[in-house]
């Protein structure tokens, strides 16, 4: 799958998520995300660009590989796998004996939407503030999806510059 998003900075979340509920947007949950970093022995994904992430969430826990960033597209998008695993920390214990790293550490609490097939994630992340996702999951081509997304982003008042890094990328920048 080929996951297209915009990420922008906000002041404040308040206003786009009147705007959600205004145009009947599917609440589909709040949450805390704990997310835990892993470098490859193999390769630095620093510098290949790609990710492997555990994400503990609500008593579940998803593996996710991000490839690496596609600049066609004007926003962020990249190849993303994702599967869920019985026990993170036994998946955790099988990497570290693999030799994988730990590389960083990013808390969020979000919320999410849903108008069709669109997703809107409010976040506020732990070291760097607030933020707008929104994200469109497509099967090969996404020349479509980009126009869909700023349109989307215009008639929710979500405006500034696309944020391409990602939050592990954001908070160590920081540093």
């Amino acid at each position: 799958m080929l996951e297209i998003e915009l990420k922008v900075r906000v002041d404040s979340l308040d206003p786009i998520r009147q705007n959600l509920i205004n145009r009947h947007a599917e609440f589909q949950g709040k949450q805390h995300e704990h997310d835990i970093y892993y470098n490859a022995p193999h390769r630095d994904f620093g510098s290949t660009d790609e990710a492997l992430r555990v994400r503990y969430t609500d008593g579940h826990v998803l593996v996710t590989y991000k490839g690496k960033k596609l600049r066609d597209y004007g926003l962020k998008a990249r190849e993303e796998l994702n599967t869920t695993v019985e026990s993170g920390e036994v998946f955790e214990q099988i990497l570290d004996r693999l030799g994988f790293t730990k590389t960083a550490e990013v808390n969020k609490w979000r919320e999410n939407y849903r108008l069709g097939n669109t997703s809107f994630a409010l976040d506020l992340v732990d070291g760097l503030g607030t933020f707008v996702e929104i994200e469109v999951m497509a099967e090969n081509d996404g020349a479509d999806v980009t126009g869909k997304i700023q349109k989307y982003a215009k008639e929710m008042g979500i405006c500034g510059e696309p944020i391409l890094a990602s939050y592990l990328e954001l908070l160590q920048s920081t540093c």
